[in-house]
């Protein structure tokens, strides 16, 4: 279950800079937060119970049919929910599943709370691309090999949008389900937010579990709007560039070394202090946050990982990185 996940912000009280979320933070939701204060009356009433209005402007914008999307509460609530239907559709008989490392520990968790076992060759596949937390992106051919040797393929694409590089369109598949995440793409974690798009066959297998109420009030009202409205938040070619100068200046730092990247965020290594003990000092001196990225099985205590914020706040993580008493070499 979630513990020992980035933008932990919560646990702190000094933090000036956030690095540690995947999720820029410096984006303007001032046009979403008025129009939601001016729908605050929704909470004194139940939602859909469930989110078929938002389903079908999903549908609409990105030329599905409704069938073909399910609204979850943020992409971590799907996850959960595939493990549950995929292991209820194949009981009493084993599901296996296989999870490409290193990635979100959710997938994992999920299988294990359901009763799957991890399997080379599993009956259920996960796939997260563009990859947290290496920022690899996988080509179309490795993703539908994966679909072809495995009953079923689960491809997290929540981060699709922090990527120039072209991501293959699997959903089509009769046996894959693609995650995607509202909350990424608009930058609103506190909404939890997400959409599962597959054949309706897969589509309804997930809605017989679904709890009703799942998605709040507020959080349809700002997935109406933005699909209505698309704000563009960020320039991504600009983003990914300084995220680029960023990695390539991280690197220029004795000991430290810096995984190449397709997305905004950045895994890293170093010698001479473990990940824990960095992010300590950082939080500690500076109030820079960074994730942790001890706990991603397959890596080291020295692994951690930055997502590229603004220049100057970029700056500031490099200088305090130099600026450490004990170097990192």
């Amino acid at each position: 279950m979630i513990d020992g996940h980035g933008d932990d912000l919560y646990r702190y009280g000094n933090v000036r800079i956030n690095f540690s979320s995947n999720i820029p933070a410096f984006v303007d939701l001032s046009a979403l937060e008025e129009h939601l204060s001016g729908r605050l009356p929704v909470i004194r009433s139940y939602p859909e119970p469930a989110a078929r209005a938002l389903e079908a402007a999903i549908a609409r914008r990105t030329g599905r049919r409704a069938e073909e999307v399910l609204v979850t509460a943020g992409a971590t609530e799907a996850i959960y929910l595939i493990a549950q239907a995929l292991r209820f559709r194949t009981y009493p008989e084993e599901t296996t599943c296989t999870v490409v490392h290193p990635t979100f520990s959710e997938y994992e968790s999920a299988c294990r709370m359901f009763g799957m076992r991890e399997a080379a060759d599993g009956d259920v596949c996960w796939l997260c691309n563009p990859n947290n937390p290496t920022g690899e992106v996988y080509a179309e051919a490795d993703v539908r090999n994966l679909a072809a040797r495995h009953k079923w393929l689960i491809v997290d694409q929540s981060y699709e949008d922090y990527t120039l590089s072209s991501l293959p369109r699997v959903d089509d598949l009769p046996n894959v389900m693609v995650l995607h995440s509202m909350t990424k793409k608009y930058c609103i974690p506190g909404l939890r937010l997400g959409y599962v798009t597959a054949s309706a066959e897969l589509i309804d297998l997930l809605r017989r579990q679904c709890r009703p109420w799942a998605v709040n009030a507020l959080a349809m009202e700002a997935g109406l709007w933005l699909t209505e409205h698309e704000p563009r938040l960020i320039d991504l070619p600009a983003y990914l560039a300084e995220a680029q100068r960023l990695r390539s200046a991280l690197n220029d730092i004795p000991g430290l070394r810096v995984r190449e990247t397709q997305t905004n965020f950045m895994l890293c290594t170093m010698a001479g202090m473990t990940a824990a003990e960095l992010k300590a000092r950082l939080v500690t001196r500076y109030g820079i946050l960074i994730r942790d990225a001890s706990n991603f099985r397959g890596l080291s205590p020295h692994h951690f990982r930055v997502a590229a914020q603004r220049p100057e706040e970029n700056e500031q993580l490099l200088k305090a990185l130099l600026n450490l008493d004990a170097r990192i070499s």
